[in-house]
């Protein structure tokens, strides 16, 4: 008996060692102790009416930014009870007054939670194709609108599910009915997510959809966040934001992918945008994740947008573009930029329009 009580002190002294080391690591890992300069950009204001996050945009070409807002997630602050919804703001318009994104009927709009976004403009019929990741209850699966323009209004399409897509954080549409998308963690049950971040294992992946095949494209990513694709549609950027780096990713005829490098960046970046005429990467980050858990509305998360140019190079030129403590915009998760201005979305704070110096 005696012996088993040693054990048994033995195996909880170096559980709580494990447990230990892990918190230190993943303090380190969130830059806990970064300290960060402010580094403002001119005339930057908040947007009315986007009060409860802005946590991904896109904006297409005539200059209208579709805005994803109101995510609930595990262990994040809420600051509504609403459903989440989706904005249309028109960048040509300079009162910037978000209108709310009407969905059609045959969609479930008290459960919507919005998480990723993406739009595909279809060749055909110059149809644009809304792509979100939606988390009804927790769960994860993906949604597909067509967006009406003339009505601000989209029309609910389909929902896709799928158990490879069983922990979804952003996507890039590629087809119609097709995208590749990031699984931020490697297991489906709430519980067993934050366990998994103690054991630090770089087990997930990227999964290309199509009605026809579903498939891992890629993984050993810590945790793979914000993706998107080159202009010419050669390359995918996929945001491993543990490993503070945006991978370079070939994309291949069949649609697999091949590992190509990786950018650090010094920071823990979310979404991904890419400019359509310079090929710049433009991410919103979180320069000190550890006041990300727990909130502390005394002490709020930082914002970073950062700029990669010419990634594709042997030194691509990483910089940061704005950088803020949290007293004007709380946990950036996306940045991108339209006519000489720079949107910047958060997880569950503000929005803001700042002019590029």
């Amino acid at each position: 008996m005696g012996r088993l009580i040693a054990l048994g002190v033995i195996l909880a002294g170096l559980l709580s060692a494990f447990i230990g080391y892990r918190i230190v690591e993943l303090r380190r890992i969130a830059l806990s102790s970064r300290e960060l300069h402010q580094n403002h950009l001119p005339n930057c204001r908040a947007i009315k009416g986007l009060e409860y996050g802005s946590e991904d945009i896109t904006i297409l070409p005539n200059g209208l930014a579709i805005i994803s807002t109101g995510l609930k997630y595990p262990g994040m602050p809420s600051f509504s009870d609403a459903p989440g919804k989706l904005y249309l703001l028109d960048l040509e318009n300079e009162r910037l007054k978000p209108v709310e994104l009407r969905i059609g009927r045959g969609f479930d709009v008290e459960s919507f939670n919005p998480h990723g976004i993406s739009v595909y403009t279809d060749e055909k019929d110059l149809s644009v194709h809304l792509f979100v990741v939606n988390h009804p209850e927790d769960k994860s699966q993906v949604e597909i609108f067509r967006f009406v323009e003339e009505d601000s209004s989209i029309v609910y399409v389909k929902t896709i599910q799928h158990d490879l897509l069983h922990s979804v954080n952003d996507i890039v549409a590629v087809g119609p009915e097709s995208f590749y998308a990031t699984n931020d963690r490697y297991f489906g049950n709430a519980v067993l997510k934050q366990l998994e971040i103690l054991l630090l294992q770089p087990w997930c992946t990227v999964v290309y959809y199509s009605p026809e095949e579903v498939m891992v494209v890629a993984d050993t990513f810590y945790s793979a966040n914000g993706i998107n694709i080159s202009p010419d549609n050669k390359y995918l950027y996929v945001s491993d934001i543990l490993d503070h780096s945006i991978s370079v990713l070939e994309r291949h005829e069949n649609n697999g992918l091949s590992y190509v490098k990786s950018v650090p960046v010094g920071s823990l970046c979310d979404n991904i945008e890419v400019d359509g005429d310079t090929g710049d990467l433009w991410m919103g980050c979180h320069p000190n994740g550890g006041k990300f858990y727990p909130y502390n509305p005394e002490d709020p998360p930082g914002s970073e947008v950062i700029q990669i140019q010419n990634i594709h190079s042997e030194k691509p030129t990483v910089t940061q573009v704005y950088a803020d403590n949290g007293s004007m915009i709380e946990a950036s998760s996306v940045a991108t930029p339209y006519k000489g201005v720079l949107l910047i979305g958060s997880v569950y704070h503000k929005a803001l329009c700042c002019d590029l110096k």
